[in-house]
């Protein structure tokens, strides 16, 4: 394990506004999380370290924080707990996640599974997850760990189900929208519901974050989904393209197919199944001729609607106005994504 700690991947300009303010907690959180790395094995600690390394924006643990704002300058430390075992989750789902992307590059830097290797880092991935449910157990009561077993197995249970629908022409629409709501937006609502229980607040906002969490995370796994085609491999820090080289069905895929005529539309199935090499770049241009990127961009704005509207009768709420801002802040990146396109 190196001697000098590698800080978490600086957010984008305009999440800076938002992550500011959570620059204590943020902190707090960093600290947390290294010193688990003595917790791990000598032998796989290293690894351990750099997919703490690899963690970006770390935007699930800014909801904890955020649901759980009081405008206090008083922290309660099991609000950092609670976000390190959000987090450990999702870079468990991370590592997977490469796997099953072939990726070569995450925050700019080799995958752990291109690092070690898949079979390893398989078992690297459940390494985590297994110490995020054991800081989960410390709480004094059973209801943390509960809450987050059960988000993570929602959150396995859709990568199986994706994982399982890979190369398939026969994926649905509505199989998409399942998929997404447990991989995604379950660790984003799980977020939402740890900070408003931990900071104890009532059950009627707990469960209106809640929703505004399953929104915001549907919200932003369509972006995500949108910006492997008209992302920046630079900006983003990630391989772009894995979707169509991976078989994966999302939502700019089944708009494309929807546009093109029959004899593409039979090629491009072919591309998603294996059965003919992936042609990124005529796709891409294609959703670019084919107006793609405005349709899918109006599902990402239908969820941040849907996702404010959780929170309307709320405003009066400490923790409110900080989740809007986070809303806002996908909205201009959607934007930014859109000026590029």
């Amino acid at each position: 394990m190196s001697s000098a700690a590698t800080p978490a991947a600086p957010p984008s300009s305009a999440l800076a506004g938002v992550f500011s303010r959570l620059a204590p907690q943020m902190d707090e959180l960093d600290l947390f999380l290294r010193a688990q790395l003595a917790i791990f094995e000598p032998e796989i600690r290293s690894h351990a370290e750099a997919c703490i390394d690899a963690s970006g924006k770390r935007i699930r643990p800014a909801l904890v924080f955020l649901t759980g704002w009081n405008d206090s300058p008083a922290r309660p430390p099991e609000l950092v707990r609670a976000a390190a075992v959000v987090e450990l989750v999702h870079l468990a789902t991370l590592v997977h996640d490469d796997i099953m992307d072939s990726a070569e590059v995450r925050r700019g830097r080799r995958t752990v599974s291109r690092e070690i290797g898949p079979t390893a880092a398989v078992l690297l991935g459940d390494c985590l997850f297994a110490h995020a449910l054991n800081l989960a157990a410390q709480f004094p009561t059973t209801e943390v760990c509960s809450a987050v077993s059960e988000s993570a197995r929602r959150v396995c249970a859709g990568e199986i189900m994706q994982t399982l629908r890979r190369g398939s022409t026969e994926i649905t629409r509505e199989d998409y929208w399942r998929i997404i709501e447990l991989k995604t937006a379950e660790l984003f609502r799980v977020s939402c519901y740890l900070g408003a229980r931990l900071a104890g607040m009532p059950p009627g906002y707990t469960e209106a974050a809640c929703r505004f969490g399953r929104h915001l995370g549907i919200a932003y796994q369509i972006y995500d989904d949108l910006a492997d085609y008209f992302g920046d491999e630079e900006r983003m820090g990630k391989t772009l393209g894995t979707d169509l080289a991976s078989g994966k069905m999302t939502l700019p895929l089944f708009v494309l197919l929807e546009r093109l005529p029959p004899s593409e539309r039979d090629a491009l199935m072919g591309e998603i199944s294996g059965r003919l090499a992936p042609r990124l770049d005529l796709r891409m241009r294609q959703m670019g001729e084919m107006d793609v990127f405005p349709t899918v961009a109006e599902s990402v704005e239908r969820e941040l609607a849907a996702a404010k509207s959780s929170l309307r009768s709320w405003n009066g709420a400490a923790p409110t106005r900080h989740l809007l801002e986070v809303a806002d802040v996908l909205g201009s990146q959607l934007g930014a994504l859109c000026e590029k396109s």
